[in-house]
């Protein structure tokens, strides 16, 4: 025999499954859409992550003393294949003494790094050193990554105590509230 709570659960399964199941097997280009959206999304924050490991690599170079073409090459393996060609191409350039806005322009389009390249060419001119930057421009890509993984863990929270929420709200009200309001309205009807 089945009881009161498990024939509301069951009836709530058996009406709401059917459902899920064919909006999601009637638009299967927006589950396709939704993956490759998020596979460019994963591969576009590990391409930051790695920027920001190559810019503390970078920053450590120069602080111990390396010449900018020799710890860019040195930099190039932590980076992501795209990146590091970048990186070897604007160390080739300035090994060769092209000037520094042109050196660094391979750069520019890479993710994270076109702060780089726009203080490097700043620091060509005034003299000033580029590993306090590549170090500060590291920190501040890993703050902005965090905060972004931040906002989306408390946006799935929010996602996932939707369906608990929606679930349980009726079965609350069913055997929780509605007892309670019929009893009081039995005894304040005259109802025995």
């Amino acid at each position: 025999m089945l009881t009161p709570v498990a024939l509301i659960l069951l009836g709530g399964a058996v009406c709401c499954w059917p459902r899920v199941g064919l909006g999601a097997a009637a638009r299967p280009g927006r589950l396709l859409m939704w993956l490759r959206e998020r596979a460019s999304r994963d591969k576009g924050v590990s391409e930051l992550l790695s920027s920001a490991a190559a810019l503390d690599l970078l920053a450590a170079c120069l602080a111990a003393g390396l010449p900018v073409p020799v710890a860019l090459e040195a930099v190039g393996p932590a980076a992501s294949p795209a990146t590091a060609a970048a990186l070897r191409s604007v160390a080739s350039h300035l090994a060769v003494g092209v000037g520094a806005a042109d050196a660094w322009a391979p750069v520019r389009d890479r993710p994270g790094l076109a702060e780089l390249a726009v203080a490097a060419v700043r620091t060509a001119r005034a003299g000033t050193a580029l590993a306090t930057h590549a170090k500060d421009l590291a920190r501040r890509l890993r703050e902005s990554l965090s905060a972004e993984a931040e906002e989306r863990a408390e946006r799935a929270g929010v996602l996932l105590a939707a369906p608990i929420g929606l679930c349980f709200l009726p079965a609350f009200l069913c055997l929780g509230v509605l007892p309670v309001v019929l009893g009081l309205a039995g005894r304040l009807g005259g109802i025995p």
